[in-house]
């Protein structure tokens, strides 16, 4: 049977209205889990601005938005760039005020044996999932320190954050810093009234997913909501629901926590495990050999 399905989408968590007049920032919120998260937060109320480097993505983003009656503000952004962070930023504040709410949620991420991994593309997942996540909470958070004002962060994590993640050693990484990150900065800023919390989604399938996401073995099999123990994969809203609660005043007292969102997934163990099979040979590579 497996665990239920949630209320139907439109359904809202909290009450209507719960977040009229705030300002909510997502980056990355043009597409798959990040645009969810984003409409979620529209239907309660909010004006939503989308950060992102892809005009499309951007657009895609308003559109949502504007489909749920919300206003919303596209800006480009690319997040391991420190003065375009702080100058979307002063645009945000211009057109919405200052946002109350802050979702790291932009990120980028591919399947690759360690060996195989090239500095470049090392540096790239790292900079974008720590360093950008890092630069967007400091000017988030020094910008309410001066205005005196609470706020909330929520960070999109990954359960290989705690397990290690193979076939993805630099988001692994970048991930466990992120969460290490999110205890950090809600211990500093509690006393200004910033709580800092963590968000982690287990298998939400959407349309948005990369061809080298979808392409890793098992995705998108026809047994796949059967290899979970809640006998189904997430819907999108569960995930853009439990990103409402967290910043809103239900969660006040909830700082530097990181809530997994996963139907348990992430701790599955079996009594006896499977041959284990290499992560080269689970993506159908040939033998490593040296360039």
């Amino acid at each position: 049977m497996g665990l239920p399905e949630p209320p139907a989408l439109g359904s809202m968590a909290l009450a209507a209205g719960a977040f009229d007049g705030q300002a909510v920032v997502v980056t990355g919120g043009g597409t798959g889990l990040g645009r969810a998260i984003a409409v979620e937060f529209a239907r309660l109320g909010a004006s939503v601005a989308i950060l992102s480097r892809g005009e499309e993505h951007r657009a895609a983003g308003v559109t949502a938005i504007e489909a749920v009656g919300a206003r919303a503000l596209a800006v480009a952004c690319d997040i391991r760039q420190p003065d375009q962070i702080a100058a979307a930023f002063d645009a945000v504040e211009s057109e919405l005020g200052l946002p109350t709410t802050l979702v790291n949620n932009a990120a980028g991420n591919f399947p690759v044996p360690a060996e195989d991994l090239s500095p470049n593309g090392w540096r790239t997942v790292v900079d974008i999932v720590l360093n950008g996540t890092f630069f967007c909470s400091r000017e988030f958070g020094r910008r309410h320190i001066a205005a005196g004002a609470p706020g909330s962060i929520l960070n999109i994590g990954a359960s290989y954050a705690w397990t290690g993640g193979p076939g993805f050693a630099h988001s692994a990484a970048a991930k466990a810093g992120v969460k290490n990150m999110t205890e950090t900065l809600a211990v500093e800023w509690a006393p200004y009234g910033v709580r800092v919390n963590g968000l982690v989604p287990g298998l939400f399938p959407h349309e948005d997913e990369t061809a080298d996401i979808r392409g890793v073995p098992g995705r998108g099999a026809e047994d796949e909501e059967a290899s979970c123990p809640a006998m189904r994969t997430g819907r999108t809203r569960e995930l853009g629901w439990a990103a409402t609660f967290l910043a809103s005043p239900f969660a006040s007292f909830i700082s530097g926590e990181t809530l997994v969102v996963d139907g348990v997934n992430w701790q599955r163990r079996a009594m006896r495990q499977p041959a284990f099979v290499p992560i080269r040979d689970q993506m159908g590579k040939e033998p490593f050999q040296l360039d």
